[in-house]
Formats: structure tokens, C-alpha cells, sequence
């Protein structure tokens, strides 16, 4: 899954991705950039 790393500035590959679900009840995706370690974040269903 495809995300966008704010810190890279870059669209990259997550790793560790994880499904969620946010307060509102939208499903989500959360993981970590691969190159420098940041939390990333795409809303949507995967």
C-alpha cells in the first residue's frame, strides 16, 4: 500500500501497515515510511 511520507515529501511503499478504524467510523491505514522511519497515514479502504 502506497502512501505519502510528509517528511520525504514522496509517495512510498508502507511497511507495517495496519488497518484502523478513525472516531468518525471512516476505515484507514496507518504505517511507517520505509526510508526514515515516520508514521504515515492514508484514509480509504485498502
Amino acid at each position: 500500500m502506497q502512501g505519502y511520507c510528509m517528511k520525504c515529501k514522496t509517495k512510498r511503499e508502507m511497511k507495517s501497515t495496519e488497518q484502523v478504524t478513525m472516531k468518525n467510523g471512516r476505515p484507514a491505514t496507518k504505517g511507517i515510511c520505509p526510508t526514515c522511519g515516520t508514521k504515515m497515514f492514508k484514509i480509504g479502504k485498502s
